[in-house]
């Protein structure tokens, strides 16, 4: 069983993720009473221990909640140690500061161009035996640089002691689909090509970059969502069962999947940009870097085989949602020729804004003729998250489960799919703010549409 961490060490400390995500997620795991060790900021800014807790406090109480009492157990453990990158004497002040500390986690909330120099540090003082490393992504920008920082993190730490955060796997919605898909025995029988004709998955914003054009124009709709997000969330959807819930058994039916995906056909990707992207600040003038992104998948293993999967995801679309749709195949025969030809039963899956599964079916409409209408069975909930999905993710961490972590062949196998399109320089394709992206992408789905999401209220309950 993994030992518990007795130090908490966080590189950026005084960045925006500190400030956003992890002094929130400090403080809640705090209040749950699973934070009882020492927790070291390390930053170049001047600060003392009390600046820093100062901070602290303010960031908690800018974009989250402050609990008084919860907030004064974290304080008690909070200290900071001032120091560069690059000074090996910044790591001995740091390993002074472990004290006693023999398992410490180290989490690196600074950009991944600085991985490689703290990890050399941490190694140099010695603050890297039986220690935890946590990292941000992206990890890496394609298959060669992921590659090479596995590489860097190796050289200090064993792969169990690597835990790659991607806050997008500790939200209740995505782990309901896991827990769904495995939970109910009425889905495996149907969930194979016999029976699934499609799969459509969308990840749509209906905001631009945000005063972010400079980061932006350095990634990329592919390399921001999709080849971590959407690529988990069809991990998810269409894995083998795990023999259990354990870290590596789950990781390991990722992989497979993974692996089992048909590297990107460049004539199965459409790439778009809305107008007015490059007048955003920091966006070069000629930039081809898409904000909208739309291809089509094929998974080669004996469950999937030739079921088309679908994925797109895009900026300043007509809304913010994540949905996943299932189009099962149509009855054998046309029994009711009043029916649409296009007819047929679906699952969605909604991720954002709200949580919904939906089954879709056929009925008959009222009157003579045997006609009929499209109905859904709902069920809806609001997207209430018990826990931060960073507290959960860093108590994860802390207590060294890394189920919701994911590996480093995962990580390559995910980016040698999406490979191909990075390497695609064909000019991106023009879409209008407040449009479903470029007309181009309809081409991907030959004899069908894209599935739009729309958002409805719940219907409330009848008196």
């Amino acid at each position: 069983m993994p030992l518990n961490s007795d130090a908490f060490v966080f590189f950026g400390a005084t960045g925006d993720l500190a400030q956003k995500k992890v002094f929130p997620a400090l403080q809640a795991l705090a209040r749950d009473g699973r934070l009882d060790i020492p927790v070291i900021g390390f930053a170049r800014s001047p600060w003392s221990d009390a600046h820093f807790r100062e901070h602290a406090k303010k960031s908690i109480e800018q974009h989250d909640t402050l609990d008084p009492a919860a907030f004064e157990r974290l304080a008690r453990h909070l200290h900071y140690v001032r120091g560069d990158y690059t000074d090996p004497a910044a790591f001995e002040r740091l390993a002074k500061a472990l004290g006693s500390a023999k398992h410490p986690l180290h989490y690196l909330a600074i950009a991944p161009s600085r991985f490689e120099m703290v990890v050399r540090g941490l190694h140099a003082a010695g603050c890297t035996e039986g220690a935890r490393v946590v990292v941000e992504k992206p990890f890496g920008r394609d298959l060669a640089s992921a590659r090479e920082l596995n590489a860097t993190l190796h050289a200090s730490f064993d792969e169990s002691a690597i835990f790659r955060i991607d806050h997008y796997l500790g939200k209740e919605p995505v782990q309901n689909l896991l827990y769904y898909r495995f939970a109910n025995s009425f889905l495996e029988p149907i969930w194979n090509r016999n029976h699934v004709a499609s799969v459509q998955i969308t990840m749509a914003e209906a905001f631009g970059v945000q005063g972010r054009g400079a980061f932006y124009d350095e990634v990329g709709a592919t390399r921001d969502v999709v080849q971590n997000h959407l690529l988990q969330v069809l991990a998810l959807l269409a894995m083998d069962p795990p023999v259990n819930t354990g870290a590596d058994a789950l990781r390991d039916e990722k992989l497979r999947l993974f692996r089992a995906i048909r590297p990107l056909a460049t004539d199965q990707v459409v790439r778009g940009q809305f107008a007015g992207y490059r007048n955003e600040t920091g966006v070069a003038p000629n930039s081809n870097v898409e904000t909208y992104v739309a291809m089509r998948l094929a998974i080669d293993n004996w469950r999937w085989a030739g079921v088309p999967i679908y994925i797109r995801a895009g900026k300043n679309l007509p809304l913010t949602c994540t949905e996943v749709q299932v189009e099962l195949v149509r009855p054998p025969q046309r029994l009711f020729p009043d029916d649409p030809p296009h007819a047929a039963n679906t699952l969605r899956f909604r991720l954002s804004p709200d949580v919904l599964i939906a089954q879709g079916a056929r009925v008959k409409a009222p009157g003579e003729a045997m006609a009929g209408r499209d109905v859904e069975l709902i069920a809806r909930r609001a997207a209430h998250e018990d826990r931060l999905p960073y507290e959960r993710l860093l108590g994860d961490a802390l207590r060294g489960d890394a189920a919701l972590f994911t590996r480093d062949d995962c990580v390559e196998a995910a980016w040698a799919v999406v490979q191909p399109a990075l390497n695609e320089t064909a000019p991106v394709e023009p879409y209008e703010p407040g449009t479903w992206g470029p007309a181009g992408a309809a081409r991907l789905i030959a004899g069908g549409h894209w599935h739009n999401p729309h958002l409805t209220p719940p219907t409330p309950p009848s008196a």
